[in-house]
């Protein structure tokens, strides 16, 4: 598909920039100094320590020996998206620049990090064995948002997460209803939180469907996935809110590549060249899953 550039009549240094918000997940970033490479490009090894608990002491025979268990767990690098796009110099002369230059932060900004924090929520949502709610439900007034968050609270306490850390992941539409009732007992329940994080309902599904960049052709049908990107998976539940305690996530970006090409060093055209690529992990320890809370609608 070809550029579609308007080129400037007149120079004007403001550019009409879509709303976005930066990364909402990075909090559960995990510390790199934990990981090592694997054997694999894709691989990540993970140190996994175990133990067992106490036993009786005798006043004759002393202690009871115990085992101690550290093993390396391999996983899979899950997420690997790309693109390169092309600006001809004439073209981007012509917009004094700006065809170019904030291309970078544009597609960073607008289709990267909304897409990476969308694949990050509905993995740790669809992962087996996190706590949930029973059923899914609509909420649709503080009191019941309140009711439903502290529910997910006594989930974590009783399961023995920390208490400290515990991050709120929630819709700005319910946050609204919680911050409406100004009481005390909505005071309380988001003052339980090291933070509270509002998610735009776009990035934030149970499930979302992640786009080739291509046509994609199976037998008599096509379907055109050109624009790239993602979208709500089919049969996918829009999530209300999730409690996430940070050291249940197992989240890296292993490799992040921005690749500029110049007219001078391109071989095919006249023309910048910028390409970006991302790999990374999204996953849960298996001994933490207790340390994610979801709660979605019907």
């Amino acid at each position: 598909m070809p550029n579609s550039i308007a080129l400037a009549k007149q120079y004007i240094p403001i550019l009409d920039e879509v709303y976005k918000l930066a990364s909402l997940t990075a909090d559960l970033d995990g510390n790199p100094d934990l990981v090592q490479q694997g054997a694999n490009a894709n691989e990540l090894i993970i140190p996994k320590l175990s133990m067992q608990g106490l036993g009786d002491y005798s006043r004759n025979g002393g202690y009871v020996n115990g085992d101690v268990t550290m093993v390396n767990e391999t996983v899979q690098c899950n997420f690997d998206r790309g693109r390169m796009f092309t600006v001809d110099t004439m073209d981007n002369l012509e917009t004094a620049g700006i065809a170019f230059g904030r291309l970078a932060g544009e597609f960073i900004r607008t289709k990267v990090v909304p897409e990476l924090d969308a694949f990050r929520f509905a993995t740790y949502a669809g992962t087996t064995g996190i706590s949930k709610v029973a059923s899914g439900a609509a909420l649709s007034t503080g009191a019941a948002v309140v009711e439903a968050v502290r529910a997910g609270l006594s989930r974590m306490d009783e399961d023995e997460v920390p208490y400290e850390g515990r991050i709120l992941y929630i819709t700005p539409t319910l946050l609204g209803l919680v911050e409406d009732m100004d009481t005390t007992k909505s005071r309380a329940a988001l003052n339980s939180f090291a933070k509270v994080v509002k998610v735009p309902q776009t990035r934030f599904y149970t499930a979302i469907a992640q786009k080739s960049g291509k046509v994609v052709t199976s037998g008599q049908t096509s379907v055109d996935e050109t624009a790239g990107g993602y979208a709500k998976a089919t049969g996918a539940k829009n999530i209300n809110f999730m409690i996430i305690h940070p050291t249940a996530t197992i989240q890296y970006q292993k490799h992040v590549a921005p690749k500029i090409i110049t007219p001078e060093a391109n071989q095919d055209a006249d023309a910048w060249k910028f390409g970006y690529r991302n790999v990374g992990i999204a996953d849960l320890f298996e001994n933490k899953l207790a340390g994610v809370y979801l709660h979605h609608g019907a």
